[in-house]
């Protein structure tokens, strides 16, 4: 049996044998080890226990082989979060296949990319989502099958649906001989610029977050329930939602909705989770709206994405009485790596290297960043990608022997702390000093009026770099020239005057990706062609 960090107090990677299916690990074992009728999932439409959960997953991969899947070929997961998410991806796990957990709040485009790219065999997509893939669906060179949940109508006429698909197969189901070194799913990055890369991730990249983030870091127990905000086709999600609760047989609460606000504060108060997870940006929009809150039973928050910035942190805690718990993860490494922890957490950084991972800041000319100063972070970890599919420029550029390059600058004070800078893309050099836009958003992000900020390089008379800032205010607030001087002074009086916007403008949305980061670099290139007009 597997022993993890939990039960044996130690903090570094989880040792696995060869042979190793995660679905053993994550659905079987719950009922040998008695939390068979234990709450394991809560959706929109119901409470699933352990048993119920386990036996969907074997219909699902029953139905999944009765198509012809066998092991290695993909699947393409297209669900909103509800139970059938994790029936069909541990049901495609169980059997030795390779599921695909895509992004739900794509266009066609990318949707064509992501089936030629993968060569699934199969789509299992929510009936609400079908109309997306009408459009691509014919000419698909390897598609054979596309199955709807929730199928009604003409979704039904066209496709499978899932409901009956597993209502015919058997709930008994074998896990496969796969081993822990092959192949298990599939998450494509966010391609906030150029085409998605495929990340490639192993059977026993699983357990590995959840043991060295999920236990020694978050804390999570089997009498937690927990709810994050981010889909569980995001790795964020995917951790926070399925395989953190699913590793120590605690409850997870699932939204298929948007998770605005509102919806998120309703879920809370309904189902009282003792853990959410969250990003910067919701964060930011639960504050600023004064009639959101309070919120019972909440022990803990955590934050990823994009960094906290600390006037969110402090505020969070002054209403909703408990901490953010801020850190870094990324598609290639599964979840976070790097964290602020319970008892040992500093406002406005990003924390230390979670145990048995480790981190390091490397200069442009590929030396160690010395205190302060910036460099590309790159990490060293048990849970990270192999390889992009298809890609091996892109593969050789981020993985690196056991270092994987993130593309993220950071900085380390001399307690250890990693505070974010930016992207690399991202950095502006102000007066023959690397200016970090994220430091300048913070702190216009404190300013009562602002909702959200985004901060990129632009050209002056004299064609020299200078901070510029796009700015949403809060509901009620409008844009004026005095408030723009006012917001001036605002940073001038909390950093190095080289740093202040010289440029404000107001806006009513900021350009995002479908994980709510900030696309800076539109802004970046809508300044450069305004530059060269």
């Amino acid at each position: 049996m597997l022993q993890t960090s939990a039960q044996t107090g130690h903090e570094g990677p989880v040792r696995l044998p060869r042979n190793y299916n995660a679905a053993s690990h994550f659905i079987d074992r719950h009922l040998r080890e008695g939390r068979a009728d234990k709450i394991a999932i809560i959706d929109d439409r119901g409470r699933y226990s352990y048993r119920e959960l386990a036996e969907r997953v074997n219909r699902a991969g029953n139905m999944l082989k009765s198509l012809g899947v066998t092991q290695e070929q993909r699947v393409a997961v297209c669900l909103l979060d509800s139970i059938d998410f994790p029936a069909v991806f541990w049901g495609a796990i169980k059997i030795g296949a390779v599921p695909i957990a895509i992004n739900t709040l794509l266009t066609p485009t990318d949707y064509d990319f992501m089936l030629r790219d993968s060569r699934a065999r199969v789509l299992v997509v929510s009936a609400e989502l079908e109309e997306k893939f009408r459009p691509i669906l014919r000419g698909q060179p390897h598609l054979k099958t596309v199955i709807v949940s929730g199928a009604t109508g003409e979704a039904l006429r066209a496709h499978a649906s899932l409901a009956h698909l597993c209502a015919e197969a058997s709930d008994r189901l074998d896990a496969a001989p796969t081993v822990a070194d092959e192949p298990a799913f599939w998450l494509y990055s966010s391609g906030s610029t150029g085409a998605p890369k495929g990340a490639v991730h192993l059977h026993g990249d699983f357990v590995q977050t959840a043991v060295l983030y999920g236990d020694n870091v978050l804390g999570i127990r089997e009498d937690d329930v927990v709810f994050s905000a981010a889909k569980l086709f995001f790795a964020y999600g995917l951790g926070n939602n399925s395989t953190f609760p699913l590793h120590v047989g605690a409850t997870a609460v699932l939204m298929a909705e948007r998770p605005t606000p509102a919806a998120v504060m309703r879920v809370l108060n309904a189902h009282r989770p003792s853990i959410f997870y969250g990003v910067p940006t919701l964060y930011a929009a639960i504050l600023a709206d004064p009639a959101l809150g309070p919120v019972e039973g909440l022990k803990i928050c955590v934050s990823a994405g994009e960094a906290l910035p600390e006037d969110i942190s402090r505020r969070w805690k002054e209403r909703f009485g408990v901490e953010i718990l801020d850190g870094i993860g990324s598609t290639e490494m599964l979840h976070i790596f790097v964290s602020n922890r319970r008892d040992d957490m500093r406002y406005g950084t990003t924390g230390k290297p979670v145990p048995g991972y480790q981190a390091r800041l490397v200069t442009e000319d590929g030396g160690e960043a010395g205190v302060d100063e910036i460099g590309e972070l790159v990490v060293c970890g048990p849970s990270s990608s192999p390889y992009y599919w298809n890609n091996r420029e892109r593969s050789l550029n981020t993985f690196r022997g056991p270092w994987t390059h993130t593309g993220d600058k950071y900085s380390r004070d001399k307690d250890g702390f990693f505070r974010y800078a930016g992207r690399t893309d991202d950095m502006m050099k102000v007066s023959g000093i690397w200016v970090s836009p994220f430091e300048v958003e913070s702190v216009l992000m404190a300013h009562p009026k602002i909702l959200e900020a985004a901060v990129v390089g632009a050209t002056d008379s004299d064609d020299l770099v200078k901070p510029k800032a796009f700015i949403v205010l809060k509901e009620g607030e409008s844009g004026s020239a005095a408030l723009a001087d006012e917001i001036k002074v605002f940073v001038k009086d909390r950093l190095a005057p080289y740093k202040y916007p010289r440029w404000i403008e107001f806006r009513s949305e900021l350009p995002k990706t479908a994980t709510g980061k900030i696309q800076r670099f539109k802004f970046r290139e809508a300044e450069g062609k305004a530059a060269g007009a």
